[in-house]
């Protein structure tokens, strides 16, 4: 194995760290709120993470210069949808800017208001508690109002594909 050793930060290649950023699998989440013209938004987000059981609380992160970003500043709340591998296209229609991404979408409006989509394995309805801008995202700190789930193989997002889970060890 080859390592690359720096001190300078500035000095790390994107693309590498990005490369192995995305050697640490992850889930895969639709995050959802409302836009300005009370529209609903959502984007896939893998960097979603459990914080506090007391009080329940989880975050999450958008870049600064994602179109969705302003309304999930200015809507009270946001839902986090854990996603299924059973429901890979669905998602597939949050990766991209899009007119209308919950089109053919079954969904329904939940605490503030926000989409929850019908077809997640799980889902958390939160209320902002904390923003944090950090480089070129800010971390949502959100408390959990409402959850839910179903027993279902979750979608994984691992070296800049989707995957699913094989054989538990």
């Amino acid at each position: 194995m080859h390592a690359t050793i720096t001190t300078e930060p500035d000095l790390i290649d994107a693309r590498k760290l990005r490369d192995v950023f995305g050697s640490f699998a992850t889930g895969v989440t639709v995050v959802t709120s409302i836009g300005e013209n009370g529209a609903p938004v959502g984007l896939v987000v893998n960097s979603f993470s459990s914080v506090s059981l007391d009080p329940p609380q989880i975050l999450w992160s958008i870049g600064l210069s994602s179109p969705s970003h302003k309304a999930f500043c200015t809507h009270p709340g946001f839902a986090v949808n854990v996603m299924g591998a059973d429901h890979k296209d669905e998602t597939m229609r949050f990766c991209t800017p899009s007119e209308d991404k919950f089109k053919d979408v079954d969904w329904w409006a939940g605490n503030h208001g926000v989409p929850v989509l019908s077809n997640a394995v799980a889902t958390l309805e939160c209320e902002t508690e904390k923003r944090i801008v950090s480089g070129d995202h800010e971390i949502f700190i959100g408390r959990v109002l409402r959850v839910d789930s179903r027993d279902a193989a979750p979608l994984i997002f691992h070296r800049g594909q989707f995957a699913q889970l094989g054989q538990s060890l």
